[in-house]
């Protein structure tokens, strides 16, 4: 009863932080109640929504047990949250048989901080990001870009499915939801000016940026160049510690070479096993082409990450120390399917 009534009070907090941010031009900013010197824990799946399918009922199963052994404080969800084809309406069946149906474990009815992915864009955004689901599921908190504080941390979720260039120019027979975004230019000139004021603004012991689309990676959609002219740029200046993803529906860490940032994909909330791989220019530290989820736990002195298969198998334990910027260890278990 006590832990009910604790993620009541935290849901109540965070929509009145969201309803008053929603009155300032900047992006929306969000804080997550947090216990002073207490560790924040978390975890991170992406491109799931499969109504259970492609695995995806058993990742959501081992993600709760996960989530109660380690206690966690949210869920994060790197987009493509409704797959193919996003939402249709806030009444869409879907959310409640990819999401409410899904994620059913006690562990995980803690929020869930929500980006959109480029196949939520291809139903009505506007729904998806419309605060009428969370009297439907109170859990559920997605925008385009915003922050989150989470006491040492800030979360910068950036909305990247704008940038890529093919979905305005080359869109096939799929159709994108660009109210409010379009004009392109504008929005991503905007949006960038947003995100590096708002990293400037933060004194927080960690930075974190989430989005969906790869940064960096060595599966099927690769690097996105857009993200790597336009976006990096800003993560470098502004000293962001992880950049953390889907889109690739795998398991990555690749470390950067010219800068501390370290690229992480969570992407393997369902379907999975593409059976590609492509080496780019930084380094790869793990890569694993399966479904799975991330769980990440950080204090003031060290973050700690560890990705998990579809069984519940921790496949791979990576630290660094804050203070040192250098890793402070890393493992990794062949997996055999």
């Amino acid at each position: 009863m006590a832990a009910c009534s604790a993620s009541i009070v935290t849901a109540m907090a965070v929509a009145l932080l969201f309803l008053a941010a929603m009155a300032s031009s900047e992006l929306t900013h969000l804080e997550h109640p947090v216990v002073d010197g207490e560790p924040l824990r978390l975890l991170v799946v992406g491109d799931w929504g499969r109504k259970g399918g492609y695995n995806q009922s058993r990742v959501a199963q081992q993600m709760g047990k996960v989530a109660e052994e380690v206690d966690i404080d949210f869920v994060v969800s790197t987009g493509d949250n409704f797959l193919e084809d996003g939402l249709a309406s806030v009444d869409d069946m879907g959310f409640h048989e990819s999401f409410m149906d899904v994620y059913t474990a006690k562990s995980l009815q803690k929020p869930w901080y929500l980006v959109l992915g480029n196949h939520d864009y291809r139903g009505d955004v506007l729904a998806q990001i419309d605060p009428a689901l969370r009297k439907i599921d109170s859990r559920f908190i997605c925008m385009r870009s915003f922050i989150l504080s989470a006491g040492i941390v800030d979360f910068f979720f950036v909305d990247t499915t704008p940038f890529q260039i093919k979905y305005w120019t080359d869109p096939g027979e799929d159709h994108y939801d660009w109210r409010g975004v379009a004009p392109r230019d504008a929005y991503i000139t905007n949006l960038l000016k947003d995100v590096d004021a708002a990293m400037k603004k933060s004194t927080a012991r960690w930075k974190i940026a989430v989005g969906h689309h790869t940064m960096r990676s060595v599966s099927a959609h690769g690097d996105t160049q857009e993200l790597l002219e336009l976006l990096l740029p800003v993560l470098k200046e502004n000293d962001v510690d992880f950049y953390i993803n889907g889109h690739d529906h795998c398991l990555e860490h690749i470390s950067s070479r010219d800068s501390p940032i370290q690229y992480f994909t969570s992407g393997g909330g369902s379907k999975a096993w593409r059976g590609i791989f492509r080496q780019n220019d930084d380094k790869l530290e793990f890569f694993y082409d399966g479904q799975g989820f991330l769980s990440l736990e950080l204090n003031e002195k060290e973050a700690h990450i560890i990705f998990y298969d579809v069984f519940g198998h921790a496949l791979y334990n990576w630290s660094l120390s804050k203070a040192n910027l250098h890793k402070v260890q890393s493992s990794a278990r062949v997996a055999e399917e």
